[in-house]
Parts: C-alpha cells; structure tokens; sequence
C-alpha cells in the first residue's frame, strides 16, 4: 500500500456518516457521484489520506487508502472472490511465509493472488493458473489496478490437471470445484514438508478431496476448517452482535505432502490412513 498523499490513478475509499463506502480510482478532472452528492477527483489528489472532505451538497465523507480487505469486496468480478476472513486464515493454515513459492490454480477474479503475492513479500513467487481467459484478463487488471507492477507474480492460462510446470514448489493452493483430480500433480509438484490446501464450498466436494488425499498415500495430517465470522456493534451502554454475519462461505482442506517413507509392515500405512480420517481403533 502507498503512504503519503493522494495520488492520480489509485484507489480511494470514501466513507459517508452511516459508514456506507465508495471505492473510486482517482483521475485528473474527473469527478464521482455519490448518494450525498459530487466528488471532485482534483479535491482529492494531493490530500492526505484520513481527511474528511465535503460533497456538492455538504456531505462529510471521510477519505482512506482501501485495505485489500476494502478492493476484493468492492473491484470488479469475473468470478466470485474469497472472502477476507477466509483469505486470512489461507495465508496462516497453509502457511505462506516470505521467500515461498507458491503454485495457485483458479485465479478468478484475483483477491486471493494478492493476498498469496504480498505474503510471499519481494523474495517469494506466485504463479497463478486459469483456465478461463476472460478471468485471467479481469483478475490481470485487478491485480495491476492495487499492487501496480509485480515481477514476483506469473499468470499463466493453464489447466493444473495437465500439470505443474514451475513445480517443485513449497505450497500448492487450489480454488477450483474438482480439487482431487490434483492429487497426481500435486504429489509430482509439491516437495516433501509442503503444504496442499483446497477452498471448498460443499461437504460433498470436502470429502471427496479428503479421500483422494488419503488414498494417494502422497499426504498425511489431512485436515478439515471452515470460519465464522460475526461482527458486533458498540454504540454507548448498547453492546450487542450484528444483525448479519458472514457465516459459510467455504471449507478449507489442507494436507502435507509426504517424504519417502521406510519399508513398513503389512497394514501400517492403513492404520494411519483411519486414524487420520476418524476410523475405528481396535
């Protein structure tokens, strides 16, 4: 994100008295119409951000820099994004730390490519891969509209089920509805110690991942977590949660990629597949 004052070309938030918010791209002579009245971009470029600036009708409006939280809900959409709270938990359960490399397959509309390429910091590589090349063009746009230039990023339109072609990588992160038909190439493009993690709307879709995974006998510690977000409302002596919250919007499966493993006797590896997927101990 940038610091100092506002410049021509970025995005700014702006936020009105009953926290209703605009996300507009600032342009020499341009000008936004909003609900409490016109905006002129030139009143805004040079400002610094955290100012409140008036309408054409005496609105109040405070003026911020869109976290990436802010962009993902509001830029455009080829396809449909994962949700901040969702995002988050990606980068810590999978674990994106700086100097990755990581392989994501289902860019989409490209929120979580961001938050994937600020993670791996200067250091670290992303390469997205779509299948869909007006998805690809819209999530290029996006990417480029919030984050300018990025050297460590590589879009790619490529089916992952062919293939990882910038494999070994450190973690494989997939959005896509048909996440075990990967197994293969994940086992071949994810290094041992690497973490798999698919993002999954349905239990039907989780437990075929998880059942893939197991049989593949390539990835062990296979786990299954889903975030619910509720948010609260404080205002005086009223404390109380919000009328709406962002419950369901998707599991997520993680698993690690397996080392070679010593000769074993007869019925071990069974074992540990059940006592990881719940099975029966005798």
């Amino acid at each position: 994100m940038r610091a100092g004052p506002l410049q021509a070309g970025e995005p700014v938030l702006l936020i009105d008295r009953k926290s209703r918010s605009y996300l507009i791209w600032l342009q020499p002579g341009g000008s936004h119409d909003l609900r409490g009245g016109r905006i002129a971009h030139d009143d805004l470029i040079g400002r610094s951000e955290g100012t409140t600036i008036e309408t054409s009708r005496g609105e109040s409006l405070l003026v911020l820099r869109p976290t990436l939280a802010d962009y993902v809900l509001a830029m455009p959409r080829g396809a449909q994004v994962i949700y901040p709270k969702d995002l988050a938990l990606i980068l810590m359960l999978a674990d994106i730390y700086p100097g990755a490399v990581v392989v994501e397959a289902g860019t989409g509309s490209g929120a979580l490519t961001m938050a994937l390429v600020r993670a791996v910091g200067p250091a670290g590589k992303v390469f997205s891969y779509e299948i869909r090349e007006d998805f690809l063009r819209q999530a290029t746009r996006n990417i480029s509209r919030y984050l300018g230039e990025v050297p460590t990023l590589v879009l790619r339109l490529h089916d992952i089920s062919t293939g990882i072609p910038d494999g070994p990588c450190d973690r494989l992160i997939l959005d896509l509805p048909e996440p075990w038909q990967i197994v293969g190439p994940a086992t071949d493009g994810l290094r041992p110690g690497g973490i798999f993690l698919a993002y999954l709307p349905t239990t039907v879709q989780v437990q075929q991942a998880v059942e893939a995974l197991h049989a593949s006998r390539a990835f062990g510690r296979a786990d299954v977590v889903e975030a619910l977000v509720r948010p609260w409302n404080v205002s005086g002596q009223s404390v109380r949660p919000a009328h709406r919250m962002v419950a369901h919007t998707g599991f997520l499966v993680t698993a690690r990629r397996l080392g070679p493993q010593p000769r074993e006797t007869p019925g071990a590896s069974r074992n540990l597949i059940e006592e990881e997927s719940g099975g029966n101990r005798h």
